[in-house]
C-alpha cells in the first residue's frame, strides 16, 4: 500500500495531450515499481486510485489503439 505522504513526495506527470489549458487531465507517477497511482490534476491532494503496472500498460494501449470513441 501506498502511504499518502510517499504520494505527497512523489513526481506526477501529465499528458503531454492535455494542452496549454490543463483543462480535464489525470496526473501518473512512475514512482512506484509496478504499481501506477492516478488523480486528477486539478484536485492534487484528493483520491487516488492504484492500478497494477501492466493493466495500466494495457489500458494506455488500447487508448492509444483507438479503442474507446472519442467524443
Amino acid at each position: 500500500m501506498i502511504s499518502k505522504r510517499d504520494l505527497h513526495d512523489a513526481q506526477w506527470r501529465k499528458s503531454s495531450h492535455s494542452g496549454a489549458s490543463g483543462g480535464s487531465c489525470v496526473e501518473v507517477s512512475d514512482d512506484f515499481p509496478g504499481v501506477v497511482p492516478v488523480r486528477d490534476s486539478k484536485v492534487a491532494d484528493g483520491p487516488v486510485v492504484s492500478v497494477e503496472g501492466t493493466a495500466w500498460s494495457s489500458f494506455v494501449g488500447a487508448v492509444k489503439g483507438g479503442e474507446f470513441p472519442g467524443r
